[in-house]
């Protein structure tokens, strides 16, 4: 039904007075910034589709985050909300409005629904603050990374979930995600994923979960088993202590996912849940599939995994391993259709797909990446799509005229310990950046625009070759400039920005870049 015009203009204007208070920026309604559509049981129940038809809104806080849900004209009206920074508990604050339900300190999707929350530009961080989802529906959460949420000591944040969902949550996409801590429960974190109360038909794909005591849950205690019908694919688990997942009821599907360092145990069906569990790679873990800490057993259909340098423990009260022999004790119908890699390539392909700031590339189900489909490319999005245009050769012809960066400003992703981004622009081949893992981002920024043509990365030296894929960002816009591999020189259609972002999507050693290069001509 058509509004009448006065609520309209009403509606309109408070948009545009939110946007004004939180710092939104907002632009034509556009498709979401890159998706090619849910996978798994996110399909299911009429699928997973977020904001995608809706107004596009680009956050830099978590404040204007809330101020561009509650500036919709209904808690139904779909929203792209592109977000580029840092988002934490300082510029998180709580914002009212008939079509929204916020909070402090925590990023809220509660009652509402058709939202997408998709990283852009430089990258999204939700450093210390996490993303709760309730009584919510058709929510898509891509390329972010949300780190070092805690429940207990200081701050706290969301129970300690860096993603959680509960209370009738339904059709949730998350997708290119990286989720961490930096210890257990003792260290004052819980979950990284984890769903209760009636949550079903998600999907986590393409995401890296690592450094943590508690993947995730699907069930809050034995008699939650409301939930189910969960998908996990593509995800990289690294040195997790144990739930990755913990299934109390339900119904869950693992395909082609790779555990590294599952110090505990792992997938631990419980509480009358089935899990489907093929084609995944098991590397230097314990214990990785069964039914542990409850007598209450769970079941389990595998086929085609690979155990690599997998222990078990012995079985008793409370504790029955899937393994040594594993074999099934149920049979899971999957719904929807898949392509899955054979196990054996799964720890290649999840390290160069899964995670934020890997470009969106997914599986082609026969052991290789391809980029996105987006077949309605957004702002944001020119084709062939942001995330991965054809890439071109780096052009080893130095340019010429004066480097701009000298007298810049630069910044970046987490820094490497005794590195600093202003070595970017020193001059001095001697010192250098370095990102505190393979990959990472580092920034050239000016204060007024500044035309731009060419950039030169140099290596420093030792360091020779480390840099493999990467990609050339406008981070005014988030439209990708150019791509390619390795370390150089390299020339692109002459842009005018404030700030320019070199992204390391892939390495083969420690980065070190020791000057960041830019050129008018």
């Amino acid at each position: 039904m058509r509004q009448p015009v006065a609520r309209r203009l009403q509606a309109a204007l408070a948009t545009l007075a939110l946007a004004a208070a939180g710092g939104v920026a907002l632009t034509a309604p556009t498709a979401a910034a890159a998706t090619s559509g849910a996978t798994g049981y996110a399909t299911q129940n009429g699928g997973t589709t977020g904001g995608a038809g809706g107004q596009t809104v680009r956050a830099t806080t978590g404040t204007a985050i809330h101020a561009a849900l509650c500036g919709r004209a209904a808690s139904s009206t779909p929203i792209v909300i592109e977000v580029e920074g840092t988002i934490n508990h300082g510029n998180t604050s709580k914002v009212s409005g008939a079509s929204c339900n916020t909070a402090a300190d925590v990023i809220e999707l509660k009652q509402i629904s058709n939202v997408t929350i998709v990283g852009v530009g430089g990258g999204a961080v939700f450093d210390q603050i996490g993303i709760h989802i309730r009584e919510s529906s058709n929510i898509v959460i891509q390329n972010v990374t949300v780190r070092n949420v805690k429940k207990s000591g200081s701050p706290t944040s969301n129970g300690g979930d860096a993603i959680g969902m509960e209370s009738g949550v339904r059709n949730v996409w998350v997708d290119h995600t990286t989720l961490e801590a930096s210890g257990g429960e003792s260290q004052g974190y819980d979950g990284l994923f984890d769903m209760k109360a009636d949550t079903k038909y998600v999907t986590l794909s393409y995401s890296t979960l690592r450094n943590s005591g508690r993947g995730g849950l699907v069930g809050s205690s034995e008699s939650d088993v409301s939930n189910g019908f969960i998908t996990y694919h593509h995800n990289l688990y690294e040195n997790i202590d144990s739930r990755a997942p913990l299934l109390r009821g339900g119904i869950a599907h693992m395909y082609n996912n790779h555990y590294v360092r599952l110090n505990s145990s792992g997938i631990n069906s419980r509480a009358g849940a089935r899990a489907k569990v093929e084609n995944n790679y098991f590397e230097d873990s314990k214990d990785v599939l069964g039914t542990f800490y409850t007598d209450a057993a769970g079941y389990w259909q595998v086929s085609g995994n690979t155990l690599d340098n997998v222990t078990w423990s012995s079985p008793g009260s409370g504790n029955r391993p899937a393994g040594p022999d594993m074999k099934s004790t149920t049979t899971v119908s999957i719904p929807y259709s898949y392509s899955a890699d054979a196990a054996g390539c799964v720890p290649d392909v999840v390290s160069r797909t899964a995670g934020a700031g890997k470009g969106l590339k997914v599986s082609d189900g026969n052991c290789s990446t391809q980029p996105p489909t987006d077949p309605t490319p957004g702002p944001t999005d020119p084709t062939p799509g942001p995330t991965d245009p054809t890439p071109g050769p780096t052009d080893p012809t130095p340019p010429s005229g004066t480097n701009l960066s000298i007298g810049a400003g630069s910044d970046g992703s987490s820094k490497a310990s005794g590195t600093s981004y202003g070595n970017l622009r020193d001059g001095d081949l001697n010192t250098y950046w370095s990102p505190a893992g393979p990959t990472g981002h580092a920034s050239i920024k000016w204060d007024s625009p500044t035309a731009v043509s060419a950039v030169v990365i140099r290596e420093a030296a030792g360091s020779a070759g480390a840099i493999g894929a990467w990609r050339l960002r406008d981070a005014d816009t988030g439209a990708v400039l150019t791509s390619g591999d390795g370390a150089g020189a390299v020339s692109f259609p002459r842009t005018t920005l404030r700030k320019i972002t070199f992204e390391i999507i892939s390495s083969t050693g420690t980065p070190k870049i020791a000057e960041y290069e830019t050129y008018a001509s």
